[in-house]
């Protein structure tokens, strides 16, 4: 008897351990499936892609930027049915960051490295090659781009889409002085200074309103206005909690705008909900005031007032990358590069001039504004155009900016959208701004990696570590 007890009881323990086994084996299985049917087809495999400077037409990308991968990447789509045309993406670096996601890292809402968009891969996946490497001169003549360590590129079209760097505007002080929001390490940079200004002031208690935390964003922009929601959410949201001796009241944080309205470029009902919100959450919005010049612990308005502060964040503008002026090439007194309606540049034959590096005509006297929807577009022109010249067509496409709207996000719970007409504010807006922008995300990997960032966001507080030697 209890020997066919122990027989019942061993089936039953190998019947547990079977299914058990096809659970793991079936998921397993499934997770294979899945991996390759979302792993994105290689136009060459590695034997059969041709050498970049043996192809009949080399067309080469340099620079950095939302307009130079679209612009790699719709020529290499555009060509995937023939084998004479040649891409190469010459970059300083090998990923190019997601702005719109960028201030997030400041509020700890997405991890540095998941908006990091890489290059490389996706750029071999469609059939281009890469090269990390910056770009020192342009030999106009010989059609070569010649690199660091002197190593140089040929070209029989050449794709400049350089990007930008901060205007600074000749304010005293702000080079020095300021934070500079113009890619992901200054967002970290940005994010550990207030961590460290309140170690700071745990450590040794100063007088009151502390400078140390007084945090003001020059710029009302989409980006100003980002920045400040961001560092309000990291005081609040994560530091609060950690630091208890710290009264949060005397936490300071001023928008500082020259103009008379932030988001000048929204419709004015939803630059009135920003102000509000930004009021409500005891964000100080400055108007129609400019900076004279920011120093150490304060920074001087146009209007006498200054302010005590030793945290000045510069959002106020950006202007074209000034490795532009050593490429002689014909420039706007604003150092953006002439094109024409085509994207051309103008007396270099084979050259072509695309996002905040460009100065393209919008009708009469103004220009296409350097923003991320614009770059897309001029890339995707550029390529197509670039194509049509390769084939001897004379009907290049002329560039028309259509803007499809604007998104801005005021922390995670609130945006305020513009969008064909059609504006919108409060919580559905800022589901809208995430669900928008995750689908833009180029990466699959980085897209499933934001979102998660966003829903472990949902169930904890932000983690308030300052890795000190990482930027």
């Amino acid at each position: 008897m209890r020997s066919r007890v122990g027989r019942s009881e061993i089936g039953g323990s190998f019947n547990q351990l079977a299914r058990i086994s096809l659970v793991v084996g079936g998921t397993a299985a499934a997770v294979s499936v899945l991996r390759r049917a979302l792993k994105p087809r290689t136009r060459y495999a590695p034997w059969e892609k041709v050498p970049y400077g043996e192809f009949p037409h080399k067309v080469l990308v340099a620079g950095g930027g939302f307009a130079r991968y679209m612009a790699a990447k719709a020529l290499c789509d555009l060509t995937e049915e023939r084998d004479d045309v040649g891409v190469l993406v010459i970059s300083r670096e090998n990923y190019f960051a997601f702005w719109p996601m960028v201030p997030g890292i400041i509020g700890s809402e997405v991890d540095i490295g998941n908006i990091a968009q890489p290059l490389r891969r996706p750029l071999i996946e469609a059939g281009a090659s890469f090269r990390r490497a910056e770009l020192k001169d342009v030999d106009f003549e010989r059609k070569i781009v010649v690199a660091e360590g002197g190593k140089e590129f040929p070209y029989d079209h050449l794709i400049l889409a350089l990007g930008s760097q901060p205007n600074f505007f000749g304010v005293p002080g702000v080079k020095e002085h300021s934070l500079a929001l113009g890619g992901l390490a200054d967002a970290l940079k940005i994010r550990n200074r207030v961590i460290e200004r309140f170690e700071q002031a745990t450590l040794e208690p100063g007088e009151l309103p502390d400078p140390r935390l007084t945090f003001v964003v020059i710029g009302g922009g989409a980006t100003g206005v980002e920045t400040a929601a961001e560092i309000h959410a990291l005081v609040h949201e994560a530091l609060t909690p950690d630091f208890p001796n710290i009264d949060m009241e005397e936490v300071r944080i001023f928008v500082i705008e020259a103009r008379q309205e932030i988001l000048g470029e929204l419709d004015p009902a939803l630059r009135r909900v920003a102000s509000m919100e930004l009021a409500a959450r005891g964000i100080k919005v400055i108007t129609g005031v400019r900076a004279t010049k920011v120093m150490a612990d304060c920074v001087k308005l146009d209007n006498g007032r200054e302010i005590r502060t030793e945290n000045v964040v510069w959002t106020a503008g950006i202007r074209p990358n000034a490795k532009l002026k050593d490429l002689n090439l014909p420039l706007t007194e604003h150092d953006g590069v002439i094109v024409d309606e085509h994207l051309r540049v103008a007396d270099r034959s084979g050259v072509w001039a695309i996002g905040d590096s460009a100065a393209i005509p919008q009708g009469g006297e103004s220009l296409v504004p350097p923003t991320a929807q614009a770059a897309v577009q001029e890339g995707r022109v550029a390529a197509r155009n670039v194509l049509a010249a390769i084939d001897e067509d004379d009907g290049l496409e002329k560039f028309q900016y259509r803007p499809l709207g604007q998104l801005v996000e005021l922390g995670s719970r609130f945006a305020v959208n513009e969008v064909m007409g059609v504006r919108f504010s409060g919580f559905t807006a800022a589901l809208f701004w995430r669900a928008v922008y995750l689908s833009k995300l180029e990466s699959p990997q980085n897209r499933a990696r934001v979102a998660a960032d966003w829903i472990l966001g949902l169930l904890f507080r932000p983690a308030a570590t300052e890795i000190r030697d990482l930027v």
